[in-house]
């Protein structure tokens, strides 16, 4: 009897084993819209498969158990998962398996602040802005380079960045440096050997905020080097905006408060530069800062041509004119049927 019953026990035994190899190998979405699963630290092999099946990225559970026992040495890596289309079972475990877990993305504009990224957290629920600020206002992270830098300013350097729900405000402030200390490294053969970083950081983001115009940069740092050659104040308006900033007054324009200041980030009211940067420079501006271009120039004016560019001049008498030429064309311009918003390069004041 026993006999008689083996081959077909033996063909049973095949056919099951060729439909959980095809089952294993087969596409399956049970969802319609992409599902985001989250596995936390600890989580179970068991869990993660309950998960997934009830979630339809697989069709039973036993699938991604079988999956385990066929790999008993895989790692399966805690983190969040995005499924978007139909997948087979053995693709799911070695992507787990390998750690491809989603990120977000977190861009952070030329010229942005601490502020600036602290509100760009908001969108991220595992991210909390205020803590960022409170991990960006302590420079230990930067002081074997900077031990002048005052907070993480200017070394947050601008960039696209992937994190997931496990990176800390603590940790995205390790990445941002330590991409500031990779191009810092590859500008070696462009500094003076005894460059200041802080200085040359803080001048950058000055360069930064002044002009969008790539072709102005090195000569606006040539500008701010030349009156620091001469002793003058530097009259810088972003300077003035970053102090209200950092009082919490800033008012989306700059008020003669302002200007009267005595923050030493007002360089309407002290001399040379700032304790420390004003915003987050990229390379181009810490070229800039660190090559300025040769010129008598000690000062500038916007355009009112609307290219962002500006009219830069010898003396004071020359720069007048500019401004004068400035408010002329200005004060013939409609108004606006809204304010527009403060622009990132400070407001439309005059260097005198």
């Amino acid at each position: 009897m026993i006999r008689r019953l083996l081959p077909a026990f033996l063909l049973l035994a095949a056919v099951t084993a060729c439909l959980v190899y095809f089952s294993l190998a087969a596409s399956y979405q049970g969802f319609s819209n992409q599902v985001i699963l989250d596995f936390p630290k600890g989580t179970s092999t068991q869990g993660m498969a309950d998960e997934l099946a009830e979630a339809g990225v697989i069709r039973f559970a036993w699938q991604f158990l079988l999956l385990r026992a066929l790999r008993p040495t895989a790692r399966l890596e805690a983190g969040e998962y995005l499924f978007s289309h139909a997948d087979t079972p053995r693709n799911i475990f070695t992507r787990i398996a390998r750690g491809d877990v989603f990120f977000y993305e977190l861009v952070v504009p030329e010229g942005s602040n601490m502020f600036d990224i602290a509100t760009s957290l908001a969108r991220f629920d595992f991210l909390k802005p205020a803590d960022f600020l409170n991990a960006a206002r302590k420079p230990a992270l930067i002081h074997d380079l900077a031990p002048h830098a005052p907070t993480l300013e200017g070394y947050l350097f601008p960039s696209t960045y992937r994190i997931t729900r496990a990176t800390t405000e603590q940790q995205l402030c390790v990445m941002m440096t330590a991409q500031f200390r990779k191009h810092w490294r590859d500008l070696e053969g462009s500094r003076p050997p005894d460059a200041s970083v802080n200085d040359t950081v803080t001048l950058a983001s000055m360069v930064e905020k002044e002009t969008a115009v790539p072709d102005e940069r090195r000569i606006v740092a040539s500008v701010y080097d030349n009156r620091l050659r001469k002793g003058m104040t530097l009259d810088c308006d972003p300077t003035t905006i970053y102090a209200a900033l950092l009082q919490d007054r800033y008012r989306g324009a700059i008020y003669r408060s302002d200007l009267n200041s005595d923050s030493a980030y007002n360089t309407y009211r002290h001399a040379g530069l700032p304790p420390g940067p004003i915003a987050n420079p990229g390379l181009a501006s810490l070229k800039a800062a660190l090559t300025p271009a040769e010129t008598d120039y000690f000062y500038f004016v916007a355009k009112a041509d609307g290219s962002g560019g500006h009219h830069f001049s010898r003396t004071i008498e020359e720069h007048n004119l500019a401004v004068q030429k400035y408010r002329r064309a200005t004060s013939r311009q409609p108004d606006p049927p809204t304010a527009p918003p403060p622009s990132r390069h400070g407001s439309k004041r005059t260097k005198r």
